[in-house]
């Protein structure tokens, strides 16, 4: 009897979220609007700060869920979800007011797995990228728009066509054994950039990310790294060809985490396209070169997949609430990957955490580094992991730790001061002397 009330207290929460949610499409001051609405039911977990300006002046705001917001928690991932990349593609944008909407009524529902959530980890969502772009698709709506109209920002660039190629740089480094991570930007990078792209890229710069997901819209699949091609491009021929990353087996997990929480898009058929599970490898779709998945996974600690989430990329609001109830497990169950693998801490003799040491894993040519507080998160698979820490000035260490399927494994490391002759070894050997060569990781 006990169980059976709680089952129907639990359903009318269920409910009476459904009907709280915000079935609408939201302009721009709605959009902010309901943000600040979020932050002050839930004042406590919550955050609201801009990251930038868009061409035309508008913030690029984030709204953010933590126990303690504004505060970089140690051993406490960061997670974002990035939305309206593409100002005519609205449903990510919908979907993640609304996610921003359940997250807090959950929470103050008591809901035992949002709480945790967002106990232990921060959260971080853009529900749009690109408003400049979103108010000349809006002013046509839904009924009139165009497939490409108020797709690009206002100086008419794709945004998601504008981030700095590493790719080619990557590929280069592949067969010469060049750096896997953290890829250096070009010198005038700045210059070269949308204020938009700029603004998400220094976001990324001050956060430490370990998992995000990029919502757009006109198909329904989940996409995962590399966009890009390894083969030339010949013109006028749409060239498709497999491009895996070092991380190709956690990736697909990770596509295959939403694709199968969906409420359809892992049945594969949608929008007249077929794709296996719901899950493609970018560059096998077709070829997109300066994407911002890539440029995470290249530049940053982060892995990120794009999730195309709707056949239309301007569905009618009364499409909305069928679109929520298909991806709210979805947008929950992807999060909680943010917690897969290994996490930990790299010391020094004192006990002081050191900022960019690398972690490298043998047999997987990508490593991260630590944050400015020393620790680091490392998204794996479950298995059996070699794992070096090294950083300059200081002897490398290497442990062996089992990874299971459900929380991260914490591993610590407490590296000694190197001699000068260490030093000289360690930097002529690379970070990646514990790693194999880059033709025995990706398969």
């Amino acid at each position: 009897m006990e169980k059976l009330g709680s089952l129907l207290l639990r359903c009318v929460v269920w409910f009476g979220l459904a009907s709280a949610l915000d079935f609408q499409h939201h302009g721009y001051e709605d959009m902010v609007r309901a943000m600040l609405n979020v932050q002050n039911e839930c004042p406590f977990i919550t955050r609201v700060y801009s990251i930038g300006r868009s061409v035309e002046g508008r913030h690029l705001y984030v709204l953010e869920f933590s126990d303690n917001p504004g505060i970089h928690e140690l051993l406490e991932p960061e997670f974002k979800y990035v939305g309206n990349m593409h100002g005519n593609e609205v449903l990510g944008r919908e979907l993640l007011i609304q996610f921003s909407q359940f997250l807090c009524e959950e929470y103050r529902a008591g809901s035992p797995r949002i709480t945790r959530l967002i106990h232990d980890t921060r959260i971080h969502i853009l529900p749009s990228m690109n408003p400049d772009g979103y108010e000349v698709a809006g002013n046509q709506g839904p009924d009139a728009n165009g497939y490409l109209t108020g797709r690009a920002n206002s100086r008419d660039v794709d945004l998601n066509r504008n981030f700095p190629d590493l790719n080619t740089m990557m590929y280069y480094f592949e067969k010469n054994d060049g750096p896997n991570h953290h890829l250096p930007l070009p010198d005038n990078w700045e210059q070269q950039v949308e204020s938009e792209t700029l603004a998400v890229i220094r976001w990324m710069k001050n956060y430490n990310f370990v998992l995000s997901a990029n919502l757009h819209g006109g198909a329904v699949v989940a996409n995962y790294p590399f966009d890009k091609s390894r083969e030339a491009r010949v013109r006028g021929y749409r060239k498709t060809s497999y491009s895996a990353t070092a991380d190709d087996k956690i990736f697909k997990k990770l596509a295959r985490t939403y694709s199968y929480a969906h409420g359809w898009m892992h049945q594969g058929w949608n929008c007249g396209d077929y794709f296996d599970e719901g899950i493609t490898n970018g560059a096998s779709w077709y070829s997109l070169s300066k994407g911002m998945q890539d440029f995470n996974y290249l530049h940053t600690n982060c892995f990120e997949i794009t999730l195309e989430l709707s056949c239309n990329k301007f569905p009618a609001a009364q499409e909305l609430q069928r679109e929520w109830l298909g991806n709210r497990e979805a947008l929950v169950s992807y999060l909680e990957q943010v917690h897969l693998g290994i996490k930990g801490m790299v010391y020094d003799e004192n006990n002081n955490g050191i900022k960019n040491a690398v972690i490298s894993i043998y047999g997987i040519n990508h490593d991260i580094t630590t944050g400015v507080d020393g620790d680091y998160f490392r998204l794996l698979l479950p298995g059996t992991y070699t794992v070096t820490a090294s950083a300059e000035g200081y002897q490398p260490s290497t442990s062996t730790v089992t990874v299971g399927p459900a929380e991260a494994i914490q591993l610590h490391f407490y590296l000694k001061a190197a001699s000068q002759e260490t030093t000289s070894e360690t930097q002529s050997a690379g970070s990646n002397k514990n790693v194999p060569p880059h033709k025995m990781a990706p398969r």
